[in-house]
Protein backbone atom coordinates (compact mmCIF):
# COMPACT_ATOMS: atom_id res chain seq x y z
CA UNK A 1 0.00 0.00 0.00
CA UNK A 2 1.76 3.44 -1.30
CA UNK A 3 2.49 5.56 1.97
CA UNK A 4 0.22 8.50 2.48
CA UNK A 5 2.31 12.10 1.20
CA UNK A 6 3.38 14.05 4.19
CA UNK A 7 2.63 17.71 3.55
CA UNK A 8 5.83 19.43 3.91
CA UNK A 9 7.16 23.13 3.65
CA UNK A 10 10.60 24.73 2.50
CA UNK A 11 12.61 27.41 2.70
CA UNK A 12 16.05 27.80 2.07
CA UNK A 13 19.31 30.10 2.99
CA UNK A 14 22.11 31.25 2.13
CA UNK A 15 21.28 30.64 -1.77
CA UNK A 16 22.19 33.26 -3.83
CA UNK A 17 21.23 31.27 -7.26
CA UNK A 18 23.96 30.44 -9.44
CA UNK A 19 26.57 32.39 -7.95
CA UNK A 20 28.34 30.23 -5.42
CA UNK A 21 31.90 32.18 -5.15
CA UNK A 22 32.16 36.22 -4.37
CA UNK A 23 28.93 36.14 -2.38
CA UNK A 24 27.70 36.98 1.48
CA UNK A 25 27.89 32.97 2.76
CA UNK A 26 30.26 29.60 2.43
CA UNK A 27 27.08 27.72 2.97
CA UNK A 28 23.72 27.06 1.59
CA UNK A 29 21.25 25.76 3.48
CA UNK A 30 17.44 24.17 2.74
CA UNK A 31 15.26 23.38 5.36
CA UNK A 32 11.81 21.12 5.62
CA UNK A 33 9.37 20.68 8.72
CA UNK A 34 6.56 18.47 9.07
CA UNK A 35 4.51 20.63 10.85
CA UNK A 36 0.75 21.82 10.89
CA UNK A 37 -0.17 25.17 9.45
CA UNK A 38 -1.81 25.94 13.36
CA UNK A 39 1.13 24.33 14.89
CA UNK A 40 3.55 26.90 13.10
CA UNK A 41 1.89 29.69 13.83
CA UNK A 42 1.58 28.37 17.54
CA UNK A 43 5.56 28.21 17.12
CA UNK A 44 6.09 31.81 15.45
CA UNK A 45 3.92 33.40 17.91
CA UNK A 46 5.55 31.65 20.83
CA UNK A 47 8.68 32.89 19.09
CA UNK A 48 7.28 36.66 19.21
CA UNK A 49 6.24 35.94 22.66
CA UNK A 50 9.57 35.17 23.63
CA UNK A 51 11.76 37.37 21.73
CA UNK A 52 9.45 40.67 21.76
CA UNK A 53 11.12 42.00 18.80
CA UNK A 54 8.57 44.56 16.95
CA UNK A 55 10.15 43.75 13.74
CA UNK A 56 7.54 42.67 11.49
CA UNK A 57 8.95 39.36 9.81
CA UNK A 58 11.18 37.20 12.29
CA UNK A 59 14.70 35.67 10.74
CA UNK A 60 16.62 33.18 12.07
CA UNK A 61 18.94 35.97 13.10
CA UNK A 62 16.73 37.40 15.95
CA UNK A 63 17.01 33.96 17.44
CA UNK A 64 20.94 33.81 16.78
CA UNK A 65 21.50 37.01 19.11
CA UNK A 66 23.22 35.67 22.53
CA UNK A 67 20.55 38.00 24.58
CA UNK A 68 18.33 34.99 23.00
CA UNK A 69 20.33 32.03 23.42
CA UNK A 70 17.80 30.50 25.38
CA UNK A 71 14.54 30.50 23.16
CA UNK A 72 17.27 28.93 20.09
CA UNK A 73 17.79 25.98 22.54
CA UNK A 74 14.38 25.95 23.27
CA UNK A 75 13.43 25.58 19.50
CA UNK A 76 15.95 23.27 18.28
CA UNK A 77 16.05 21.13 21.68
CA UNK A 78 14.26 17.93 22.31
CA UNK A 79 11.33 19.04 23.69
CA UNK A 80 10.93 21.96 20.71
CA UNK A 81 8.43 22.25 18.68
CA UNK A 82 10.49 21.44 15.86
CA UNK A 83 12.70 18.46 16.88
CA UNK A 84 12.17 15.21 15.17
CA UNK A 85 10.06 17.17 12.71
CA UNK A 86 12.44 19.10 10.44
CA UNK A 87 15.21 18.59 8.35
CA UNK A 88 18.19 20.54 7.52
CA UNK A 89 20.65 20.11 3.84
CA UNK A 90 23.78 21.77 4.60
CA UNK A 91 26.40 22.53 1.08
CA UNK A 92 29.51 23.66 1.07
CA UNK A 93 29.62 26.33 -2.01
CA UNK A 94 33.01 26.14 -3.08
CA UNK A 95 33.55 22.70 -2.36
CA UNK A 96 30.38 21.83 -4.40
CA UNK A 97 31.53 24.09 -7.24
CA UNK A 98 34.90 22.08 -7.32
CA UNK A 99 32.70 18.41 -7.28
CA UNK A 100 30.50 19.56 -9.90
CA UNK A 101 33.39 21.00 -12.47
CA UNK A 102 35.44 17.15 -12.23
CA UNK A 103 31.73 16.08 -13.20
CA UNK A 104 31.10 17.83 -15.61
CA UNK A 105 35.05 18.20 -17.26
CA UNK A 106 36.43 14.90 -15.90
CA UNK A 107 33.75 12.70 -14.63
CA UNK A 108 35.70 12.41 -11.61
CA UNK A 109 33.53 14.45 -8.90
CA UNK A 110 35.34 12.13 -5.59
CA UNK A 111 38.46 13.81 -6.83
CA UNK A 112 37.47 17.03 -4.99
CA UNK A 113 38.99 15.91 -1.93
CA UNK A 114 42.05 16.06 -3.15
CA UNK A 115 41.96 19.52 -3.82
CA UNK A 116 42.19 21.33 -0.73
CA UNK A 117 40.63 24.94 -1.56
CA UNK A 118 41.96 27.82 0.47
CA UNK A 119 41.41 32.20 0.35
CA UNK A 120 44.46 32.67 -1.52
CA UNK A 121 43.82 34.41 -4.36
CA UNK A 122 45.23 32.04 -6.86
CA UNK A 123 42.65 29.66 -5.69
CA UNK A 124 40.01 31.80 -5.39
CA UNK A 125 40.68 32.98 -9.54
CA UNK A 126 40.01 29.34 -10.19
CA UNK A 127 36.51 28.95 -8.65
CA UNK A 128 35.18 32.47 -9.38
CA UNK A 129 36.50 30.93 -13.71
CA UNK A 130 34.59 27.98 -12.56
CA UNK A 131 31.47 29.23 -11.45
CA UNK A 132 31.14 31.76 -14.96
CA UNK A 133 32.12 28.60 -16.91
CA UNK A 134 29.36 26.46 -15.28
CA UNK A 135 26.66 29.28 -14.86
CA UNK A 136 23.78 29.03 -17.37
CA UNK A 137 22.60 32.75 -17.13
CA UNK A 138 23.36 35.48 -19.15
CA UNK A 139 25.41 37.30 -20.06
CA UNK A 140 27.23 34.42 -20.88
CA UNK A 141 31.38 35.30 -20.75
CA UNK A 142 33.23 34.17 -23.44
CA UNK A 143 36.42 34.25 -21.37
CA UNK A 144 35.53 31.70 -18.69
CA UNK A 145 36.99 28.79 -20.05
CA UNK A 146 40.55 31.07 -21.11
CA UNK A 147 39.82 31.82 -17.26
CA UNK A 148 39.57 28.64 -16.51
CA UNK A 149 42.47 26.83 -17.85
CA UNK A 150 44.82 30.04 -17.06
CA UNK A 151 43.71 29.62 -13.08
CA UNK A 152 44.66 26.13 -13.45
CA UNK A 153 47.94 26.53 -15.28
CA UNK A 154 48.80 29.20 -12.57
CA UNK A 155 48.14 26.39 -9.48
CA UNK A 156 50.10 23.58 -11.05
CA UNK A 157 53.22 26.53 -11.89
CA UNK A 158 53.11 28.40 -8.59
CA UNK A 159 52.84 24.23 -6.45
CA UNK A 160 50.43 22.17 -5.19
CA UNK A 161 50.22 18.89 -3.02
CA UNK A 162 51.12 15.46 -5.70
CA UNK A 163 47.51 14.87 -5.41
CA UNK A 164 46.02 17.95 -5.91
CA UNK A 165 48.54 18.37 -8.93
CA UNK A 166 47.00 14.75 -10.84
CA UNK A 167 43.26 16.09 -10.43
CA UNK A 168 44.43 19.84 -12.10
CA UNK A 169 46.52 17.89 -14.61
CA UNK A 170 43.25 15.69 -15.36
CA UNK A 171 41.24 19.29 -15.67
CA UNK A 172 44.13 20.52 -17.60
CA UNK A 173 43.40 18.28 -20.70
CA UNK A 174 39.78 18.85 -20.49
CA UNK A 175 39.65 22.07 -22.94
CA UNK A 176 37.49 20.41 -25.36
CA UNK A 177 34.61 19.76 -23.02
CA UNK A 178 34.72 22.92 -21.54
CA UNK A 179 34.42 24.23 -25.18
CA UNK A 180 31.47 21.76 -25.62
CA UNK A 181 29.50 22.67 -22.49
CA UNK A 182 30.06 26.37 -23.90
CA UNK A 183 28.15 25.90 -27.18
CA UNK A 184 25.50 23.66 -25.41
CA UNK A 185 25.11 27.01 -23.02
CA UNK A 186 24.40 29.01 -25.96
CA UNK A 187 22.54 26.88 -28.24
CA UNK A 188 20.28 24.69 -26.26
CA UNK A 189 20.67 26.41 -22.12
CA UNK A 190 20.04 23.34 -19.84
CA UNK A 191 16.64 22.79 -17.53
CA UNK A 192 18.82 24.34 -14.94
CA UNK A 193 23.06 25.11 -14.22
CA UNK A 194 24.93 22.67 -12.48
CA UNK A 195 25.59 25.29 -10.10
CA UNK A 196 22.26 25.72 -8.89
CA UNK A 197 21.39 24.58 -5.35
CA UNK A 198 18.28 24.51 -4.77
CA UNK A 199 16.28 22.20 -7.18
CA UNK A 200 18.98 19.35 -6.48
CA UNK A 201 18.42 20.12 -2.68
CA UNK A 202 14.08 19.75 -3.28
CA UNK A 203 15.53 16.29 -4.77
CA UNK A 204 17.22 15.58 -1.58
CA UNK A 205 14.58 16.56 0.52
CA UNK A 206 11.77 14.55 -1.29
CA UNK A 207 13.93 11.60 -1.08
CA UNK A 208 14.96 12.58 3.26
CA UNK A 209 10.84 12.54 3.56
CA UNK A 210 9.34 9.96 0.53
CA UNK A 211 5.88 10.58 -0.83
CA UNK A 212 5.57 14.76 -0.27
CA UNK A 213 3.27 17.93 -1.10
CA UNK A 214 5.67 21.04 -0.68
CA UNK A 215 4.98 24.12 0.20
CA UNK A 216 8.06 26.30 -1.17
CA UNK A 217 8.79 30.20 -0.18
CA UNK A 218 8.35 31.01 -3.88
CA UNK A 219 11.79 31.53 -6.33
CA UNK A 220 11.70 32.95 -9.64
CA UNK A 221 14.78 30.01 -10.41
CA UNK A 222 12.23 27.63 -9.81
CA UNK A 223 11.00 27.71 -13.30
CA UNK A 224 7.61 25.70 -14.54
CA UNK A 225 11.02 23.60 -17.03
CA UNK A 226 12.98 23.10 -13.73
CA UNK A 227 9.76 22.33 -12.00
CA UNK A 228 9.59 19.09 -14.92
CA UNK A 229 12.71 18.22 -14.16
CA UNK A 230 11.77 17.79 -10.48
CA UNK A 231 8.84 15.88 -11.03
CA UNK A 232 11.24 13.24 -13.42
CA UNK A 233 14.39 13.44 -10.49
CA UNK A 234 11.76 12.97 -7.42
CA UNK A 235 8.83 10.87 -8.65
CA UNK A 236 7.95 11.21 -5.05
CA UNK A 237 7.09 14.54 -5.36
CA UNK A 238 3.44 14.80 -5.67
CA UNK A 239 2.78 18.42 -5.72
CA UNK A 240 5.10 22.11 -5.60
CA UNK A 241 3.24 25.00 -4.36
CA UNK A 242 5.06 28.47 -4.27
CA UNK A 243 3.76 31.12 -1.62
CA UNK A 244 4.54 34.19 0.03
CA UNK A 245 6.77 33.09 2.90
CA UNK A 246 4.98 36.01 5.22
CA UNK A 247 1.37 33.94 3.81
CA UNK A 248 2.50 30.81 5.64
CA UNK A 249 3.68 29.80 8.98
CA UNK A 250 5.21 26.61 8.51
CA UNK A 251 7.52 28.36 5.35
CA UNK A 252 8.50 31.03 8.17
CA UNK A 253 9.25 28.08 10.60
CA UNK A 254 11.60 26.10 7.43
CA UNK A 255 13.47 29.59 6.85
CA UNK A 256 13.94 29.70 10.66
CA UNK A 257 15.67 26.42 11.45
CA UNK A 258 17.64 26.53 7.61
CA UNK A 259 19.19 30.02 8.95
CA UNK A 260 19.94 29.22 12.06
CA UNK A 261 20.89 25.03 11.62
CA UNK A 262 23.35 27.29 8.62
CA UNK A 263 25.04 29.83 10.63
CA UNK A 264 25.56 27.18 13.78
CA UNK A 265 27.21 25.24 11.65
CA UNK A 266 30.27 27.51 11.35
CA UNK A 267 30.46 28.20 14.70
CA UNK A 268 32.76 26.65 17.49
CA UNK A 269 29.90 26.33 20.08
CA UNK A 270 29.46 22.44 21.07
CA UNK A 271 26.29 23.10 22.98
CA UNK A 272 24.29 24.56 19.67
CA UNK A 273 26.23 22.40 17.42
CA UNK A 274 25.28 18.82 19.48
CA UNK A 275 21.88 20.49 18.60
CA UNK A 276 22.05 21.79 15.40
CA UNK A 277 22.91 17.98 14.49
CA UNK A 278 20.23 16.47 14.69
CA UNK A 279 18.85 18.33 11.97
CA UNK A 280 21.22 17.78 9.36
Amino acid sequence: MAAEPLDIACDESGYEGQQLVSSPTTVFAHGSVHLTRDAAAGTMAELRGRIRSPATEYKANHLLREKHRAVLVWLLGPGGPVHGRAHVLLVDKPMFLVRTLLDQLVDAPERAATLTVTDEPRWRRFLVAGNQLLRTREPLDPTAADALFWSIDDLRRTGVPPAADETLALLAKSRARADAFLDRRRSDPPAFAPVDLLAPAIVHTVGHWGPVRITHDFQSTLTPARVEWLRAEAPDLVSLTLVDSNDDPRVQVADIVAGTVRVIAGRADPELAELAAAYV
